[in-house]
């Protein structure tokens, strides 16, 4: 294994360097940051043996991602926070991939491929783990399948993680695999449209109010952009929509608003007081400022205008099931002669 016998050979001289290092103080001095970003739940909890770790993730037919982090490094919070925040780039993730995150300064014991037993730092330093997040792609063997050094853009990630789930470095470069690929980066904006509320927000219900919807999104955010160019544009879309005071609150945005509750709050502080783990996230609330209902997963127009109605119509109130309503709404529908698809 050629990256093995790389890492052997470089790690020696790493642990020596390392050592010496440490009792100048030079190593960690001015790379080591006090910010910390907390990691998905699901990534993987390893005791950092490699050969356990490629081995198990081989018989579950996946293959194994080392994120190599530091503390207070601003692109690694932007993967956790703006990649692993989007449900389309977790799934994926999760169905082929096992995350184990290696600190770049950090002193666990790593155990390679060959049994050789070296630091987080010293096995960071022996492949040459320059910038982070540094991700490797590890096929069945321990190969390298992809190296990714530095910060991925969602649909840039997206595009590796299809390139080594699928196994296409045996047959082609990443460069080539993305250049035929072509993937959309996102707009880079938040879509508020002149209809909707205009921040800054006092969101807190009064008597009389329509019913309000909150779109929870971030800029760098390709599905919000096609829901806001695609499933928000119909003519149904629009009808159910004017039954809403509708805002777009950013996720990570640090302006203060009035929550529906009445709490003066940060956005991104109500975002994570409120449990929203993706974008984009619809949340309803009714008069009182109660949120009744929620959706967190990427929905196609007909889905997205039965969460408006189930809404909008108080069925909520009655039917506690949501997909019952979306059966029963497609029933009625089909009954009208209207032809009904579930991913139009």
């Amino acid at each position: 294994m050629k990256w093995v016998s790389r890492l052997i050979a470089v790690a020696a001289l790493a642990v020596a360097t390392a050592a010496g290092a440490a009792e100048e103080g030079q190593l960690q001095e001015g790379f080591v940051n006090p910010g910390y970003v907390e990691k998905p739940a699901w990534f993987k909890s390893s005791f950092l043996d490699l050969r356990e770790d490629v081995a198990e993730a081989t018989d579950e037919g996946k293959r194994v991602m080392l994120y190599f982090y530091q503390d207070g490094c601003p692109y690694c919070e932007k993967l956790i926070n703006t990649n692993f925040t989007q449900r389309d780039i977790v799934e994926k993730t999760r169905k082929h991939f096992d995350v184990i995150a290696i600190n770049m300064w950090g002193d666990a014991v790593v155990t390679d491929l060959r049994g050789s037993e070296v630091t987080e730092k010293a096995f960071s330093l022996g492949l040459k783990v320059q910038f982070t997040p540094t991700l490797l792609f590890l096929d069945e063997q321990g190969e390298i399948a992809l190296r990714a050094n530095g910060y991925y853009p969602p649909h840039r990630f997206m595009t590796a993680l299809d390139y080594v789930a699928g196994h296409h470095e045996k047959k082609l470069a990443f460069r080539d695999y993305l250049a035929q690929q072509q993937p959309l980066a996102a707009s880079g904006k938040l879509h508020i449209e002149k209809g909707f509320l205009q921040p800054p927000y006092n969101l807190q219900r009064n008597q009389g109010d329509k019913p309000l919807m909150v779109l929870f999104e971030q800029k760098d955010c390709a599905v919000c952009d096609e829901m806001h160019g695609d499933a928000f544009r119909r003519p149904l879309s629009r009808e159910l929509m004017e039954q809403f005071d509708i805002a777009v609150v950013d996720i990570w945005s640090k302006e203060k608003l009035t929550t529906p509750g009445g709490e003066k709050l940060a956005a991104r502080e109500w975002a994570r007081q409120s449990g929203v783990q993706y974008v984009p996230s619809m949340a309803f609330f009714d008069g009182q400022g109660e949120e009744v209902f929620r959706t967190e997963a990427y929905l196609r127009p007909f889905h997205l205008q039965s969460a408006m109605e189930y809404v909008a119509s108080g069925a909520y109130r009655e039917q506690p099931e949501f997909q019952r309503f979306v059966q029963e709404r497609a029933d009625h529908l089909r009954e009208q002669g209207i032809e009904v698809d579930l991913w139009e």
